[in-house]
């Protein structure tokens, strides 16, 4: 099976479109050397798959005829991945968090509608006029003639 259909096939991707792009883009190898997207995979070849900057590293088992289900993917890899890449993924997650917590920044149309109801509707029930508010009377604008 050709290596793009088979990143596609066991869901490393979700199109086989996209996987033949990061194939191109040499963001995936076969031991020291990056692959085209005719390479055929075999049995025992471990993979290595560059992806949300992290190398990962996936050993074939079994290939698979067609796409499978998620649940079945364990049966056809095993992902022999070093652990210091998926702390550093987690560190990753963790540092963009610090910059900016759920519930910051702009807010929603249900903070809108909160903080509405909170201040209330005092400023716009106290004038009813522009011209109130800003102090013009029609008087004032004949006498300046």
């Amino acid at each position: 099976m050709r290596i793009d259909k088979f990143l596609w096939s066991i869901r490393f991707y979700k199109t086989r479109s996209i996987a033949a792009e990061e194939i191109k883009k040499n963001r995936v190898s076969m031991g020291t050397s990056a692959v085209k997207s005719s390479k055929e995979v075999k049995e025992g070849d471990i993979i290595k798959i560059r992806k949300n900057q992290i190398d990962y590293k996936i050993k074939v088992i079994q290939i698979p005829k067609s796409r499978i289900g998620a649940k079945l993917v364990p049966l056809h890899i095993q992902d022999v991945t070093d652990k210091e890449q998926y702390e550093l993924l987690k560190l990753r997650k963790m540092s963009q968090d610090y910059y900016r917590n759920k519930g910051e920044g702009r807010p929603t149309k249900k903070d809108r509608r909160e903080m509405d109801e909170y201040v209330g509707n005092d400023i716009t029930s106290d004038f009813t006029d522009w011209d109130d508010f800003f102090g013009e009377n029609d008087d004032d604008e004949e006498n300046e003639d």
